[in-house]
């Protein structure tokens, strides 16, 4: 978990675009809008970065 407010995905911080906190295994982290599809969607492109993204189906 980072305790950064940046993307999960592209390290982008809270400074340079909004964030979204979201909460997973008692753990928060964040995702910005333009990958926010991917946590709903694509979440098998999140293993390695989200321990335990290959449980999780996409919509």
């Amino acid at each position: 978990m980072s305790h950064s407010k940046v993307c999960l995905l592209c390290k982008k911080s809270a400074e340079e675009t909004p964030v979204t906190k979201f909460h997973y295994k008692d753990s928060a982290f964040y995702i910005c809008p333009q990958h926010l599809p991917i946590l709903i969607h694509k979440p098998e492109e999140l293993v390695g970065l989200l321990d335990g993204a290959d449980t999780l189906q996409g919509r």
